[in-house]
Protein backbone atom coordinates (compact mmCIF):
# COMPACT_ATOMS: atom_id res chain seq x y z
CA UNK A 1 0.00 0.00 0.00
CA UNK A 2 3.02 2.34 0.94
CA UNK A 3 4.21 1.98 -2.58
CA UNK A 4 1.10 2.80 -3.62
CA UNK A 5 0.74 6.17 -2.03
CA UNK A 6 4.42 6.81 -3.16
CA UNK A 7 3.74 5.62 -7.04
CA UNK A 8 0.86 8.49 -6.46
CA UNK A 9 3.09 11.53 -5.08
CA UNK A 10 5.65 10.39 -7.50
CA UNK A 11 3.11 11.25 -10.60
CA UNK A 12 1.68 13.62 -9.33
CA UNK A 13 4.71 16.07 -8.78
CA UNK A 14 5.73 15.16 -12.11
CA UNK A 15 2.54 16.00 -13.75
CA UNK A 16 2.53 19.74 -12.06
CA UNK A 17 5.49 20.29 -12.22
CA UNK A 18 5.54 20.31 -16.00
CA UNK A 19 2.40 22.42 -16.73
CA UNK A 20 2.03 25.16 -13.70
CA UNK A 21 2.54 28.51 -15.24
CA UNK A 22 2.96 27.10 -18.79
CA UNK A 23 0.70 30.05 -20.01
CA UNK A 24 3.16 32.28 -18.59
CA UNK A 25 5.13 34.44 -21.87
CA UNK A 26 8.20 36.18 -22.10
CA UNK A 27 9.60 34.64 -18.94
CA UNK A 28 13.38 36.10 -18.29
CA UNK A 29 16.06 34.74 -15.57
CA UNK A 30 16.57 36.24 -12.33
CA UNK A 31 19.97 38.25 -13.46
CA UNK A 32 18.26 39.56 -16.58
CA UNK A 33 19.40 43.21 -17.26
CA UNK A 34 16.33 45.24 -18.81
CA UNK A 35 17.08 48.47 -21.12
CA UNK A 36 16.95 51.82 -19.89
CA UNK A 37 13.78 53.37 -21.18
CA UNK A 38 14.33 56.45 -23.72
CA UNK A 39 14.50 59.79 -21.67
CA UNK A 40 13.31 61.44 -24.94
CA UNK A 41 10.89 59.79 -26.52
CA UNK A 42 11.38 59.08 -30.63
CA UNK A 43 8.28 61.07 -31.55
CA UNK A 44 9.03 60.59 -35.51
CA UNK A 45 7.95 56.91 -36.76
CA UNK A 46 10.33 55.19 -38.65
CA UNK A 47 8.39 53.34 -41.64
CA UNK A 48 8.57 49.54 -41.43
CA UNK A 49 7.80 46.82 -43.38
CA UNK A 50 3.87 45.70 -43.29
CA UNK A 51 2.89 48.77 -42.76
CA UNK A 52 -0.08 50.61 -44.69
CA UNK A 53 0.33 54.30 -46.11
CA UNK A 54 -1.94 56.77 -46.86
CA UNK A 55 -0.57 58.70 -50.08
CA UNK A 56 -1.62 61.25 -51.97
CA UNK A 57 0.12 63.40 -54.43
CA UNK A 58 -0.63 67.06 -55.80
CA UNK A 59 1.51 69.65 -58.22
CA UNK A 60 2.31 73.11 -57.71
CA UNK A 61 3.20 72.95 -53.86
CA UNK A 62 -0.42 71.61 -52.54
CA UNK A 63 -2.08 74.81 -54.30
CA UNK A 64 -5.12 72.63 -55.10
CA UNK A 65 -5.76 72.53 -51.00
CA UNK A 66 -5.61 76.05 -50.54
CA UNK A 67 -7.66 76.98 -53.78
CA UNK A 68 -10.56 74.28 -52.79
CA UNK A 69 -10.09 75.18 -49.05
CA UNK A 70 -10.83 78.91 -50.24
CA UNK A 71 -14.28 77.61 -51.87
CA UNK A 72 -12.88 77.94 -55.99
CA UNK A 73 -14.24 74.99 -58.15
CA UNK A 74 -11.36 72.21 -59.26
CA UNK A 75 -11.74 70.04 -61.91
CA UNK A 76 -9.34 67.51 -60.00
CA UNK A 77 -11.93 65.32 -59.62
CA UNK A 78 -9.32 62.77 -57.53
CA UNK A 79 -9.11 65.33 -55.02
CA UNK A 80 -10.03 63.72 -50.83
CA UNK A 81 -9.66 60.00 -52.33
CA UNK A 82 -7.90 57.76 -50.20
CA UNK A 83 -5.41 55.29 -51.82
CA UNK A 84 -3.73 52.85 -49.47
CA UNK A 85 -0.20 51.21 -50.66
CA UNK A 86 1.32 48.47 -48.33
CA UNK A 87 5.29 47.97 -47.45
CA UNK A 88 6.58 44.73 -48.59
CA UNK A 89 8.00 42.63 -46.45
CA UNK A 90 11.73 43.97 -47.77
CA UNK A 91 10.89 47.47 -47.21
CA UNK A 92 9.35 48.43 -50.46
CA UNK A 93 6.27 49.84 -51.63
CA UNK A 94 5.06 49.89 -55.26
CA UNK A 95 3.89 54.06 -56.16
CA UNK A 96 2.70 55.11 -59.32
CA UNK A 97 4.08 56.26 -61.74
CA UNK A 98 7.92 55.64 -59.97
CA UNK A 99 7.12 51.50 -59.21
CA UNK A 100 9.00 50.18 -56.50
CA UNK A 101 10.67 52.45 -54.16
CA UNK A 102 12.65 51.43 -50.81
CA UNK A 103 10.63 53.49 -48.40
CA UNK A 104 11.07 51.39 -44.77
CA UNK A 105 13.61 52.72 -42.25
CA UNK A 106 12.76 56.23 -43.07
CA UNK A 107 10.52 58.72 -40.71
CA UNK A 108 7.70 60.45 -42.71
CA UNK A 109 9.51 63.53 -43.27
CA UNK A 110 12.95 61.64 -44.67
CA UNK A 111 10.40 59.69 -47.09
CA UNK A 112 7.96 62.99 -48.04
CA UNK A 113 11.34 64.36 -49.45
CA UNK A 114 12.81 61.22 -51.22
CA UNK A 115 9.06 60.95 -52.84
CA UNK A 116 9.39 64.75 -53.85
CA UNK A 117 12.60 64.68 -55.39
CA UNK A 118 11.17 61.60 -57.35
CA UNK A 119 8.49 62.63 -58.80
CA UNK A 120 9.62 66.24 -59.29
CA UNK A 121 10.86 64.37 -62.66
CA UNK A 122 6.86 64.52 -63.80
CA UNK A 123 5.27 67.18 -61.72
CA UNK A 124 6.31 71.00 -61.14
CA UNK A 125 6.70 71.31 -57.42
CA UNK A 126 5.44 67.87 -56.22
CA UNK A 127 3.13 67.75 -52.76
CA UNK A 128 3.02 64.77 -51.25
CA UNK A 129 0.87 64.27 -48.07
CA UNK A 130 1.99 60.47 -46.44
CA UNK A 131 0.54 58.75 -43.47
CA UNK A 132 0.57 55.34 -41.98
CA UNK A 133 -2.21 54.23 -40.82
CA UNK A 134 -2.17 50.75 -38.89
CA UNK A 135 0.04 51.92 -36.18
CA UNK A 136 -0.55 49.59 -33.32
CA UNK A 137 0.51 47.90 -29.52
CA UNK A 138 0.02 44.82 -28.80
CA UNK A 139 -1.25 44.72 -24.88
CA UNK A 140 -1.49 41.49 -22.52
CA UNK A 141 -3.09 43.04 -19.89
CA UNK A 142 -2.08 40.14 -17.02
CA UNK A 143 -4.65 37.28 -18.40
CA UNK A 144 -3.65 35.58 -21.64
CA UNK A 145 -7.18 35.51 -22.95
CA UNK A 146 -7.97 39.30 -23.13
CA UNK A 147 -5.35 40.48 -25.11
CA UNK A 148 -5.86 43.28 -27.59
CA UNK A 149 -4.38 45.06 -30.60
CA UNK A 150 -4.43 49.08 -29.92
CA UNK A 151 -4.66 51.02 -32.59
CA UNK A 152 -2.22 54.24 -31.71
CA UNK A 153 -4.14 57.21 -33.37
CA UNK A 154 -1.10 59.75 -32.47
CA UNK A 155 2.82 60.41 -31.83
CA UNK A 156 2.40 61.00 -28.10
CA UNK A 157 -0.11 58.18 -26.98
CA UNK A 158 1.51 56.82 -23.22
CA UNK A 159 1.48 53.63 -21.34
CA UNK A 160 -1.30 54.98 -19.17
CA UNK A 161 -3.43 55.40 -22.12
CA UNK A 162 -2.78 52.42 -23.64
CA UNK A 163 -3.73 50.45 -20.38
CA UNK A 164 -6.60 52.18 -20.03
CA UNK A 165 -7.93 51.49 -23.62
CA UNK A 166 -8.05 47.74 -22.64
CA UNK A 167 -9.64 48.22 -19.42
CA UNK A 168 -6.46 48.27 -16.97
CA UNK A 169 -4.50 45.88 -15.52
CA UNK A 170 -6.66 42.28 -14.81
CA UNK A 171 -6.83 41.41 -11.22
CA UNK A 172 -4.58 38.47 -12.16
CA UNK A 173 -1.55 40.82 -13.46
CA UNK A 174 1.53 42.04 -11.67
CA UNK A 175 1.61 46.21 -11.35
CA UNK A 176 5.24 45.77 -10.57
CA UNK A 177 6.21 43.67 -13.81
CA UNK A 178 5.27 45.57 -16.82
CA UNK A 179 7.10 44.51 -19.53
CA UNK A 180 7.92 46.52 -22.67
CA UNK A 181 9.48 45.21 -25.64
CA UNK A 182 10.41 47.42 -28.60
CA UNK A 183 11.98 46.74 -32.10
CA UNK A 184 14.99 49.72 -32.26
CA UNK A 185 17.29 50.12 -35.30
CA UNK A 186 20.01 48.01 -33.24
CA UNK A 187 18.44 45.14 -31.35
CA UNK A 188 14.70 44.62 -29.08
CA UNK A 189 15.14 46.57 -26.53
CA UNK A 190 13.17 44.98 -23.19
CA UNK A 191 11.91 47.92 -20.52
CA UNK A 192 10.86 46.77 -17.07
CA UNK A 193 7.99 49.34 -15.52
CA UNK A 194 6.57 49.19 -12.13
CA UNK A 195 3.31 50.86 -12.14
CA UNK A 196 2.47 49.41 -8.12
CA UNK A 197 3.01 52.64 -6.41
CA UNK A 198 2.97 56.45 -6.54
CA UNK A 199 6.55 56.64 -7.66
CA UNK A 200 5.68 54.65 -11.00
CA UNK A 201 3.86 57.90 -12.01
CA UNK A 202 6.98 58.50 -14.21
CA UNK A 203 7.21 55.33 -15.81
CA UNK A 204 3.14 55.82 -16.39
CA UNK A 205 3.75 58.58 -18.75
CA UNK A 206 5.99 56.91 -21.13
CA UNK A 207 5.29 57.19 -24.54
CA UNK A 208 4.60 54.39 -26.19
CA UNK A 209 5.51 53.55 -29.55
CA UNK A 210 4.13 51.34 -33.01
CA UNK A 211 4.50 48.06 -32.61
CA UNK A 212 5.48 48.00 -28.66
CA UNK A 213 4.45 44.75 -26.94
CA UNK A 214 3.15 45.28 -23.79
CA UNK A 215 2.91 42.61 -21.39
CA UNK A 216 1.64 42.55 -17.98
CA UNK A 217 3.07 39.31 -16.33
CA UNK A 218 0.04 37.46 -14.53
CA UNK A 219 0.27 36.48 -10.80
CA UNK A 220 1.24 32.91 -10.59
CA UNK A 221 -1.82 30.39 -9.64
CA UNK A 222 0.20 27.43 -8.24
CA UNK A 223 -2.51 25.76 -5.90
CA UNK A 224 -5.06 26.45 -8.53
CA UNK A 225 -2.81 24.80 -11.42
CA UNK A 226 -1.97 22.43 -9.13
CA UNK A 227 -5.11 21.21 -8.27
CA UNK A 228 -6.08 20.63 -11.79
CA UNK A 229 -3.33 18.89 -12.58
CA UNK A 230 -3.94 16.57 -10.10
CA UNK A 231 -7.61 16.25 -10.37
CA UNK A 232 -7.42 13.29 -12.66
CA UNK A 233 -4.54 11.28 -11.07
CA UNK A 234 -6.26 11.88 -7.76
CA UNK A 235 -9.49 10.32 -9.20
CA UNK A 236 -7.57 7.56 -10.74
CA UNK A 237 -5.93 6.82 -7.79
CA UNK A 238 -9.49 6.72 -5.71
CA UNK A 239 -10.95 4.37 -8.44
CA UNK A 240 -7.76 2.16 -7.84
CA UNK A 241 -8.30 2.27 -4.48
CA UNK A 242 -11.61 1.45 -4.33
CA UNK A 243 -10.78 -1.52 -6.80
CA UNK A 244 -8.58 -2.89 -4.51
CA UNK A 245 -10.54 -2.79 -1.26
CA UNK A 246 -13.37 -4.22 -3.44
CA UNK A 247 -11.07 -7.11 -4.32
CA UNK A 248 -9.62 -7.53 -0.70
CA UNK A 249 -12.74 -7.69 0.91
CA UNK A 250 -13.47 -10.17 -1.76
CA UNK A 251 -11.12 -12.57 -1.23
CA UNK A 252 -11.65 -12.75 2.40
Amino acid sequence: MKKIFLFTFIAIFMISSCSVNSHVMLKTPRDFVFDTPPEIPQEEYIISPHDILKFKLYSNNGFIIIDLASGTKSNNSSFGQTISYTVDHDGVTSLPILGDVKISGNTIREAITILEEKYSAFYVDPFIQLEVINKRVVVFPGTGSDAQVVTIENNSTKLIEVLGFVGGISNKGKAARIKILRETKEKREVYLVDLSTIDGIKDADMVVQANDIIYVEPVADIAREVLLDISPVVSLFSSALIIWVTVRNLSN
